[in-house]
């Protein structure tokens, strides 16, 4: 009898085992732009840990959002809802209200929400992130500092530049003391504080960032790297705003260059970049 139950024990472990390689997989493919192939192998996990594990075991959970994120991907957005809603749910009763693994599931939930237009809601759910965030893990960890980010984001895609500014400066304060002044995270609020303040006319405080970013960039991650064309690109944008077309020009340039190398020719990125060069 022992015997059998150590038989069955085994095997339990061995498919246990077989579903994170279907989920590990999974990740492999998404990271390699192949969503169709990402969501069947997230769906196979998914029912699989369901069978196995049951449906409301922290992995089972796991599936459901990392199936939620790869739905959002290809642009399936009330399906994503969907399953970040019923994830979020299951951790709740699960884990708590609190836990960092529920509030993840609260900033999943904000962000299919905004890529749908509901911004009320995407805001409602950023807030709750935040605050959760701030009481578990304090008010310079790196993840509450994400959700400031995230906060001040869904502020500006309202129009509310003033209060996303307010965000976007307390969450660069934060990891300029948490993480450093060329830390990437860093580099990225410096960033989107400069495009707040492009947005609200405030074009030499816009520039003087969007010239930190580029630098810090440059020195931190290279030349060609995404992120720095990006910076590129938007400083490009901005000296065009401000009618300075003679700096705008060769900017423009070298970010067409970095993407047709980098996203290749038809890439969306790089045919908006080159249609400002006409």
């Amino acid at each position: 009898m022992l015997e059998e139950e150590e038989r069955e024990r085994q095997k339990d472990e061995e498919v246990v085992g077989w579903l994170c390689s279907l989920s590990d997989l999974a990740l492999v493919l998404q990271r390699q732009g192949k969503h169709e192939a990402a969501e069947e192998m997230n769906r196979r996990a998914l029912e699989g840990r369901e069978k196995v594990l049951g449906k409301e075991h922290p992995d089972t959970l796991t599936s459901i959002s990392n199936l939620a994120l790869v739905l959002q991907e290809q642009g399936k957005y009330e399906a994503a809802e969907e399953m970040d809603r019923r994830a979020l749910e299951g951790r709740e009763k699960v884990l708590g209200k609190e836990h960092p693994s529920t509030l993840t599931g609260v900033s999943n939930l904000a962000l299919v929400l905004r890529n749908q237009g509901k911004y009320e809601a995407a805001e409602e759910m950023n807030r709750r992130a935040l605050e959760g965030s701030e009481k578990v893990l304090g008010k310079e960890h790196p993840d509450t500092l994400t959700s400031i980010g995230n906060l001040a984001l869904m502020l500006q895609r309202q129009g509310k530049y003033e209060a996303a500014e307010e965000m976007k400066l307390r969450a660069l304060e934060g990891r300029e003391k948490v993480l450093g002044k060329e830390h990437p995270s860093t580099l990225t609020s410096i960033s989107n504080l400069a495009l707040v303040l492009q947005y609200q006319g405030e074009y030499e405080a816009a520039e003087e960032m969007s010239r930190r970013a580029l630098e810090g960039r440059e020195k931190v991650l290279g030349k060609e790297h995404p992120d720095t064309l990006t910076s590129v690109y938007c400083l490009a944008h901005l000296l065009h705003q401000k009618a300075d077309f003679s700096a705008a020009m060769p900017l423009y340039e070298r970010a067409c260059s970095g993407y047709v190398l980098k996203l290749g020719p038809s890439h969306p990125t790089t045919t908006q970049c080159v249609s400002h060069m006409w």
